[in-house]
């Protein structure tokens, strides 16, 4: 596009009307006036966390649930609420947040601890120290606060899985050695089955209470997105069916009231972008094709080089030979021969079975076990995905590995 051009596409921008009024109203973080169909969630925590406006530690508690069900926003609500109460009533409580799927931030145990630390009012650096050294500045900085402090940890699935979970037993004995203050855990997690791999003597420490968040149904989403329209969008900017069609789309897909926010929120920009005046169905058709399309290339992207290497494989098998399922013997063979080409050093079949996995619990693959009788087991694998977004893949891989 000409300089010239492009000046004239930003001054069109200028002018045309918006059918946003508040795009952030759309994303997760904003915070709406009343959160719809999680009451008894919120009274479940509030009456949790109640006690330590008494000075007494709360219970550990976990809130479990699928991606996109409310447990950050619903944490973040009652919390507020909490300390509101505290500071008025001039009772000592400290609320730490803490986001462990945030690189750099929560990825390791130090980084956690440096992080929790500094929240703390402690100064102490993002690395350099001995683990006993970063254990002590924070158990210094409890020391030094009363009353009761509550560590909300975020995501904490991806980082015990990443570090294992001797930090958490180390978090739920400290009460045993502070004398003035008192902490509690509040872990969200987004794997239900999240305590079952932790050591037994890690999840009798923690002793929680739980918390369920189920999927929202399309009759709840659609009312969560008519409550965010009125905030987000001028008023007649969206055509009949759209939230309806957002509401249904996200309820298929795990109830995910994040996805819902998303696709009305891209199918809006997508209307703006095509200068129209309203947004209809049709945007959310292209939204929910944009949004599927960046979160595979994205993952994919992210994936270990090998990663990228078998999955290159699956997609080539199911081209050549035009199957819709292919076995994951096949798929060992071909990915063999494809590193004896590309002198790339190859997996035991084992950790491909295993890379396997990892994709078809990211969604980029839907890999299924199928029983052969006194043949034993073995794996079913196909893939879901538009041409489009399998062009892109395999652009990646080949770039990648210079195919």
């Amino acid at each position: 596009m000409a300089q010239g051009d492009l000046k004239s596409m930003f001054s069109n921008y200028l002018e045309q009307e918006s059918a946003f009024k508040n795009k952030d109203a759309l994303t997760p973080q904003w915070k709406p006036d009343e959160i719809l169909h999680r009451d008894q969630q919120i009274d479940d925590l509030a009456s949790i966390l109640a006690p330590a406006l008494k000075g007494n530690d709360p219970s550990n508690v976990f809130l479990y649930g699928s991606v996109g069900t409310g447990k950050s926003l619903i944490v973040k609500h009652v919390t507020d609420e909490l300390k509101t109460v505290a500071q008025n009533e001039d009772v000592d409580l400290n609320i730490l947040y803490i986001n462990c799927k945030m690189k750099k931030v929560a990825d390791t145990e130090y980084r956690l601890l440096a992080k929790l630390a500094e929240q703390l009012g402690e100064d102490v650096p993002s690395t350099g120290l001995a683990t006993e050294e970063i254990y002590n500045r924070f158990f210094e900085a409890l020391q030094n606060m009363n009353g009761v402090v509550i560590i909300a940890l975020d995501e904490i699935d991806a980082l015990v899985k990443k570090v294992g979970d001797e930090f958490l037993y180390n978090l739920t004995r400290i009460n045993d050695d502070l004398e003035t203050t008192k902490v509690s855990i509040l872990g969200i997690s987004n794997d239900l089955n999240f305590t079952e791999y932790m050591d037994s003597r890690v999840k009798s420490s923690l002793s929680e209470e739980e918390i369920i968040f189920p999927p929202y149904n399309a009759l709840e989403l659609r009312e969560i997105l008519r409550a965010r329209t009125g905030e987000a969008f001028v008023e007649s900017a969206l055509k009949d069916g759209v939230i309806s069609k957002c509401s249904a789309l996200a309820a298929h897909e795990h109830g995910d009231a994040r996805r819902a926010l998303d696709l009305l929120r891209v199918a809006g920009e997508l209307a703006e972008r095509g200068e129209q005046e309203k947004v209809g169905k049709e945007h959310v058709d292209m939204a929910q094709d944009k949004i599927e399309r960046d979160r595979v290339v994205e993952t994919v992207r992210s994936q270990p080089k090998q990663s990228k290497l078998v999955l290159y494989t699956i997609l080539d098998i199911i081209e050549e030979e035009d199957e819709d399922e292919i076995a994951t013997g096949d798929v060992y063979s071909r990915y063999k021969e494809l590193c004896s080409e590309l002198d790339v050093s190859e997996l035991t079949q084992r950790r491909v079975s295993g890379l396997i996995s990892e994709l078809d619990m990211l969604g980029v693959i839907n890999a299924k076990v199928i029983s052969k009788g006194r043949y034993g087991r073995t794996r079913q694998i196909s893939v879901d995905l538009s041409q489009n977004i399998r062009e892109q893949i395999e652009e990646l891989v080949e770039e990648k590995f210079y195919l």
